[in-house]
């Protein structure tokens, strides 16, 4: 019975600390550059469609900059 406490307690403690833990890698970003993978299908085949969707979805968020 006392193995199965120590246990219990163990795993409680261990489950506590792995939810404490934080990556320490730092990103940091430059201002109008984008550092992530291209999207191919977008970039090798645009249509006028897709352009006026992202052209609306770009007016939709950045106006109020």
């Amino acid at each position: 019975m006392r193995r199965l406490h120590l246990f219990c307690c163990g795993a409680v403690l261990a489950s506590a600390l792995a939810g404490c833990y934080e990556s320490p890698d730092v990103v940091l970003h430059e201002v109008g550059k984008y550092k992530g993978k291209r999207d191919s299908a977008a970039i090798l085949h645009p249509t006028d469609e897709q352009r006026a969707i992202l052209s609306a979805r770009f007016r939709a968020v950045q106006t109020d900059r």
